[in-house]
């Protein structure tokens, strides 16, 4: 008797989207999208549309790496307190949205207070703080809105960081965003005190 071999659980197909089709999934496809694409980071809004995001290229590699080393390095040293996170995590934001900031922070009680159940996947929470980092392909004009959409969702302090201008825009709760015109560090204030961010690795 000759046996069918199991026909696999995914197939690989090469399709081109048009810029004009947006795809809109679910919650439980894209958790399945992202399990099958380690590769991408991807990220959905709140209306379920999916964004495709390709790998990034060295440069804001190393940026990022700079900025997640530093954030690690407040962290380990301050007693670890809350839950430090890379590029490669996804939230479920209040709005349903999944998103995946470059770098992040939760305070440790908002942590605690999640359910395992909240905690799987994609925990459902945002982050306190969060950072973006601009890359060459990026639209500031989206940043823009992905971190007031932060802070719309429960966020206190962001940072939206673009090497190509050398400018932070700052974030805060209840204030008009604040645009720093090449900083050399920034700081945590009162969310995260103690951490400085030397930008002069960032901008190279």
């Amino acid at each position: 008797m000759v046996q069918t071999p199991a026909k696999p659980e995914t197939e690989t197909l090469l399709l081109n989207l048009p810029k004009t089709l947006n795809l809109y999934v679910t919650l439980e496809q894209f958790t399945a999208l992202a399990a099958c694409n380690r590769e991408l980071q991807l990220e959905r809004t709140a209306k379920g549309e999916l964004i495709v995001n390709p790998p990034t290229g060295w440069e804001t590699g190393k940026r990022n790496w700079s900025i997640s080393g530093e954030l690690y390095l407040w962290w380990r040293n301050a007693g670890e307190p809350g839950e430090a996170f890379d590029s490669s995590t996804g939230f479920t934001l209040p709005n349903n949205a999944n998103r995946s900031p470059d770098a992040c922070w939760i305070s440790q009680e908002r942590w605690d207070a999640l359910t395992d159940e909240q905690k799987d996947t994609f925990p459902h929470i945002c982050p306190d703080f969060v950072v973006e980092l601009r890359s060459a392909s990026d639209k500031l004009k989206s940043l823009q809105e992905k971190m007031q959409e932060y802070l719309d969702n429960g966020a206190r302090l962001g940072w939206l960081i673009d090497p190509q201008n050398r400018t932070v825009a700052v974030y805060r709760v209840g204030l008009e965003g604040e645009i720093l015109s090449n900083p050399t560090e920034l700081s945590g204030e009162e969310i995260l005190p103690g951490f400085v961010l030397n930008l002069r690795r960032v901008w190279g």
